[in-house]
């Protein structure tokens, strides 16, 4: 016999917004490498109060933590793009950076599917 687990309408709804907010971050990484996540990260901070006892608060702050991650290793690379020996380091520290911040997302969507906080 299966059981469902039911969420209280304040639970459901921070998982709903988490949600969208993992898909706008992964339409970004996808159509614009990762510069329109701004406007989930805007999203992020101000839903997270709202979470606040709830496993989705957790969720808000993996997205926040990777988003500024990214952010640093892209900053990274295209210091190293501006000296012409760190150029293939530079596109392979994006090509990195690009391919942790698609795990950050899919396992981060998978906990919230299976309702469970995230953590590092």
């Amino acid at each position: 016999m299966s059981q469902e687990l039911v969420l209280e309408d304040r639970s459901r709804s921070a998982k709903e917004w988490a949600f969208w907010l993992y898909l706008g971050h992964g339409l970004s990484v996808f159509f614009t490498l990762g510069a329109a996540s701004l406007i989930p990260l805007i999203f992020n901070y101000v839903k997270r109060d709202d979470s606040a006892g709830t496993f989705v608060h957790s969720h808000h702050g993996w997205m926040i933590r990777s988003f500024w991650w990214y952010l640093v290793w892209v900053c990274v690379g295209w210091a190293l793009f501006a000296t012409v020996l760190g150029i293939p380091l530079a596109w392979l520290m994006w090509v990195g950076a690009w391919l942790w911040k698609i795990y950050r997302l899919i396992r981060g969507i998978m906990a919230l599917n299976n309702n469970e906080p995230i953590g590092d």
